[in-house]
């Protein structure tokens, strides 16, 4: 078969596979977007209708890249090419919530313009909730109240149940209060959270007969990505998807679940088996991406694990550079080798985007942004998101409240932006039904507010989603006053502007889709999507973010005990499913690297304000010496030395 001929056997094993149940254990660098791509291929040459094809990912950055390639496969042939046929329906499982929930959500009570909360919104809609209750905010932060109820609803428990079974517990009880408030306040704003575009769509799935046979006949052939990494209500959404046809294709890689925090469970892709018995597994194991030095380091670390699918990666590339290990003095010493190092790798002819630096903890960046600018070599940390930004947030907020006026939190934020004079005492009385009692001046600039939300919600629904979003920045007036502001404003200026130009891409739907894909993408945004960019820089980033991504240099820094590995502060000890995953993490940080992988780690570390003597890291001590040399300092500091304190 021509159109398969690009595939190793094992490759064209899981492609060829099309009926019943299929598992693609794929390591790291193996291929496996490439499979997956071929497979559906494969699957509308042999006579699947494009529309009858599910393709589901984690981030938006897999899903466009899977979608651009099924398309230029399909576009290269002829027979497609002139046929109309509509598309596989690729995206991530957000997504896919979202639009399971905009086109049925009204069968379980969910408007079809519901507006998504961002982690920023959400966070301040549980701050409310606490105030509402009469809490200190200090003492029951946000943000871990607000990871309490999101891993409760990955799995599937609602506020009902969760309450159900707090019992006398007293934090269970003080969540349980909360979160009953937070469902209220999303209920009043027409708003659901990231983590209910999953559990209110399994419940739709699970309890709508008419909803679910739709979907579950219309996608005869389900493929879900990073399988590993699916908490329990992606489980159930790809399950019940699935069960009509029965053809359902998982691909994962059980040494890269490295999200357990946030609810990913290995068991699902452990006992895929005992779910599907007569499934078939297929094991991706050659490497196209790494030298094999780096690989022979991936293999030494990994296989002390124990929850795993045993593999072994290999690969035909040479056996490359000796990987580079680096002990500095402290971590100011550790920062000015990596930022000389890139800056000589720069010099010899080395992309500034072809260069990571990953590290364990977001602290750590602090050091290395010093060294960076020290050394004039440009970076770009991954964490600071364009949707993230004040004043794009401002404009998104215009857009959303203009779509949804019973958006207290978006209302809240425009309302004086730019200045209007609506204090706090005139915007409850707006959401109080006791505007009758405002003064005239206010009672004028609220008529006014509401005048001009109407106006902007005219505009979306009749004129393109660039134009309506110029619209906002000159009638509100926040076009003008940030002109006149300071050079902070005009910067800002610039980046609204850029928004408008993002939002071009949207132009070419109906004015009201548009609208929902810019605001659906805008909540959806996650720190990966700010590479599209593609800023000629050296990326500074975690290693759990640097997750699905690739580089030719790489370096893991502070690799040292209780840091990587880490060990929370405060911990008492760290359980054997703790140990293994911060080995699957090392793992996925050594198989980003192309060319040269870098290993640093310090003697001395300052943490929480404490300076502390360190220990090498236990990773470190797993790769076969043979692998690795000594870097030395190319500038004035301690390097390799190990530096030991009397106590």
């Amino acid at each position: 078969m021509e159109h398969l001929s690009t595939l190793n056997q094992e490759q064209k094993n899981a492609a060829l596979h099309t009926k019943g149940p299929l598992m693609i254990l794929a390591g790291a660098g193996t291929g496996k977007t490439k499979t997956i791509t071929h497979r559906i291929f494969h699957l509308i040459k042999e006579g699947a209708s494009p529309d009858s094809i599910l393709a589901i990912t984690f981030t938006n950055k897999a899903a466009k890249e899977m979608e651009e390639r099924v398309m230029t496969l399909l576009e290269s042939d002829a027979a497609f090419r002139h046929s109309g046929a509509k598309r596989p329906f690729v995206s991530t499982f957000h997504r896919l919530g979202v639009h399971i929930l905009r086109n049925h959500g009204e069968a379980i009570g969910i408007p079809k313009r519901f507006t998504i909360f961002d982690k920023d919104d959400a966070v301040r809609a549980v701050k409310a909730a606490i105030a509402e209750a009469g809490l200190d905010p200090k003492q029951f932060e946000p943000g871990r109240v607000l990871n309490t109820i999101s891993r409760q609803k990955g799995e599937l428990t609602t506020a009902e149940m969760y309450a159900e079974n707090a019992g006398n517990d007293y934090y269970p009880r003080i969540v349980s209060d909360i979160w009953r408030r937070y469902e209220r306040i999303l209920g009043s704003e027409h708003a659901l959270d990231f983590d209910d575009l999953l559990l209110k769509t399994a419940h739709l799935l699970k309890t709508n007969d008419a909803v679910r046979d739709h979907y579950a006949k219309r996608w005869q052939f389900v493929h879900i990505d990073e399988y590993q990494d699916t908490n329990g209500a992606q489980y159930a959404i790809s399950r019940i998807l699935a069960k009509e046809h029965g053809n359902i294709c998982v691909v994962g890689d059980t040494d890269q679940n490295i999200y357990s925090w946030r609810g990913a469970n290995l068991k699902n892709i452990m006992n895929f088996e005992k779910d599907y018995p007569d499934a078939r597994v297929i094991l991706l194991e050659e490497n196209y991406r790494s030298t094999q030095t780096i690989l022979a380091a991936a293999n030494d670390a990994i296989k002390k694990n124990t929850m795993r699918k045993d593999k072994t990666l290999f690969t035909k590339n040479i056996d490359g550079e000796k990987i580079g290990v680096y002990t500095a003095y402290d971590e100011a010493d550790e920062a000015r080798f990596i930022a000389q190092k890139t800056r000589e790798r720069i010099r010899d002819g080395v992309e500034p985007r072809d260069i990571a630096v990953l590290y364990r903890a977001n602290f750590q960046s602090r050091a290395l942004e010093e060294a960076f600018l020290n050394e004039q070599v440009p970076y770009q940390v991954l964490g600071v998101r364009f949707f993230e930004r004040r004043e794009v947030k401002d404009l998104i907020s215009f857009l959303r409240a203009a779509q949804n006026p019973d958006s207290l939190s978006d209302v809240k934020r425009i309302v004086n932006i730019p200045p209007r004079g609506i204090g706090k005492v005139t915007l409850a009385k707006m959401f109080s039904a006791d505007e009758a009692n405002l003064p005239p001046a206010a009672t004028r600039s609220v008529a006014a507010f509401r005048v001009l939300l109407e106006r902007i919600r005219e505009a979306a629904a009749t004129e393109p989603v660039s134009y309506t979003l110029k619209f906002i920045m000159r009638e509100s007036g926040l076009e003008e006053y940030l002109r006149n502001g300071n050079e902070e404003d005009r910067e800002r200026l610039e980046n609204i502007r850029e928004l408008v130009t993002l939002a071009a891409k949207y132009d070419g739907f109906p004015p009201e889709e548009g609208i929902e894909k810019l605001l659906a993408d805008a909540a959806l945004a996650s720190d990966q999507d700010e590479l599209s960019t593609n800023q000629n820089a050296v990326k500074l980033m975690t290693v759990h973010a640097a997750k699905g991504l690739e580089f030719d240099h790489v370096f893991v820094t502070g690799l040292e005990q209780d840091l990587f590995p880490h060990r929370r502060i405060g911990s008492a000890g760290v359980s054997r499913e703790e140990e293994e995953e911060e080995r699957r993490l090392f793992y996925v940080a050594v198989t980003r690297a192309r060319k040269k992988l870098y290993l640093t780690c310090a003697s001395l570390r300052t943490i929480f304000g404490a300076r502390q003597v360190n220990t090498p890291s236990e990773f470190l001590i797993d790769i076969d010496p043979a692998y690795v040399e000594e870097e030395m300092s190319s500038g004035d500091s301690f390097g390799g030395k190990i530096v030991y304190l009397d106590s």
